[in-house]
């Protein structure tokens, strides 16, 4: 299975990057990180419509799409490890993570989505979030092969 995540921004060197690099070369599942960037300008709802054509354009066919957002249900590592593992055995081809830009995600965007999950009630900062959400794969797939890096 593939895991894509798909977000709007790039992160620059520095520990961010070196994390999220860190936890995608350790996954045993093939994650790849899609980065875009809209600098147009436009309304708030404006940049929300086109950041969301380019999120949409990295999820491939037949995969599931998970989006990022504050009003999500946030899960714990063991019922995120089982829904990636039900997908997974599922022969789902690919999971989509989208994180959208500082304004959020259209409801279009939310209505295509399969989950929609949150880190919490938090707002956290986007790179941050991907660095977050990548040790959470991570952390997933160590569950499912019974590694002892998650020790609840």
């Amino acid at each position: 299975m593939d895991v894509i995540i798909a977000c709007i921004g790039h992160l620059k060197a520095g520990p961010e990057q070196e994390l999220l690099a860190k936890y995608v070369r350790q996954t045993r599942w093939n994650v790849v990180v899609r980065e875009f960037e809209d600098k147009k300008p436009g309304s708030a709802e404006e940049r929300k419509k086109r950041e969301g054509a380019l999120l949409l354009s990295a999820v491939p066919a037949g995969a599931k799409i998970v989006v990022m957002d504050e009003r999500g249900k946030p899960l714990s590592s063991e019922k995120f490890a089982r829904r990636l593992g039900g997908w997974q055995d599922e022969s789902v081809p690919a999971v989509v993570f989208l994180i959208g830009g500082a304004d959020g995600h259209t409801e279009e965007i939310r209505k295509k989505a399969d989950m929609i999950l949150a880190f919490g009630e938090m707002t956290w900062p986007h790179m941050l979030a991907r660095v977050m959400l990548a040790e959470q794969i991570y952390r997933a797939k160590t569950i499912l092969d019974g590694h002892p890096y998650h020790r609840a």
